[in-house]
């Protein structure tokens, strides 16, 4: 195709949207509106599993040591802790810490409570607090430190807390959530696929006899097809252009100004820097290929003359 012809299919595809105006209003409006919902789902979707990771993050062991565990075997079983497969950070958490982090928790209402509890008297146990990297590795990763106890007289860990059937529990409602968001957006992705192409189909399906005619004269098949290509890739651009420009402004909008709502409850909305560029990409690509699908399929039926 030389370059004359390319100009010449992007000039014919350019005029086709004003020519025929209301076909034109009917297919953009028709991608703009299942792109729009198809969108509004996406960002369901992806702060759900956004919230889930949050959740999970949290999931942390904690290793509660014996009282009368001596200073060297502390320092000996921090170490084989660190080495365990999947632990990312180990913390050492002394009793006076924990004492100092109960009495910040319960505030003024438990000062009576704790009264009298400080030095000697302190009933807390020395802990760690283990991170790991992948959070549904914590039940094995709990399993292996509470092994850490076979074999030793006294034993060194007193108890091992994650959290168990919780846990478990929760890993299990993230993944059905996970799962449910994936079919909803595949599921609106080929509604929204489909009412487009037919929307297309529609517009072409009016121009059966300016193709018809163009085929007697002698045009051949890709000559026809080139005008109609472009012509679908610019009504699916137009058409997902206006929904991106909506929902990444409405989300702007939400991030900024329920921040702080928000963050008092412990949940994020996930960043708008994390989620423009995936949005946009995706959406723009989806309107691109649906236009220039829903053309391919029409124009090849009228090409048989």
């Amino acid at each position: 195709m030389t370059i004359s012809t390319a100009i010449r299919h992007v000039r014919e595809g350019g005029k086709s949207l004003l020519r025929n105006g209301w076909m034109t209003f009917a297919s953009i409006s028709a991608i703009s509106i299942s792109l729009f919902i198809l969108g509004v789902f996406l960002l369901l979707s992806l702060n759900v599993n956004y919230l889930a990771q949050q959740i999970e993050k949290q999931v942390e062991i904690r290793v509660y040591l014996d009282i009368n565990t001596p200073a060297d075997q502390v320092q000996s079983l921090q170490k084989d802790i660190a080495q365990i497969s999947g632990v990312s950070k180990i913390t050492f958490v002394s009793k006076d810490e924990g004492m100092k982090f109960l009495r910040e928790r319960l505030g003024e209402n438990g000062k009576a409570l704790l009264e009298g509890f400080d030095g000697e008297n302190n009933p807390l146990n020395d802990s760690y607090t283990v991170e790991v990297a992948d959070p549904h590795t914590v039940p094995q990763v709990a399993a292996q430190i509470s092994a850490l106890n076979d074999g030793k007289n006294p034993k060194p860990i007193y108890k091992v807390s994650y959290g168990q059937g919780t846990v478990e529990t929760l890993f299990r409602v993230t993944a059905i959530v996970r799962n449910i968001g994936l079919v909803l957006v595949a599921g609106l992705a080929l509604t929204a696929m489909f009412l487009i192409a037919n929307t297309i189909k529609l517009t072409i399906m009016a121009r059966n006899r300016e193709i018809a005619i163009m085929k007697l004269v002698g045009a051949t098949n890709s000559f026809i097809r080139w005008p109609f290509f472009i012509e679908g890739a610019l009504l699916g651009l137009i058409g997902s252009i206006i929904p991106v420009a909506i929902l990444l402004y409405g989300y702007w909008r939400l991030v900024g100004s329920s921040q702080l709502e928000l963050s008092l409850l412990m949940v994020k909305l996930k960043p708008f820097s994390e989620i423009q560029t995936s949005l946009t990409l995706l959406l723009l690509g989806i309107g691109i290929v649906i236009g220039i699908w829903g053309t391919l399929l029409s124009v090849r039926k009228f090409l048989r003359v």
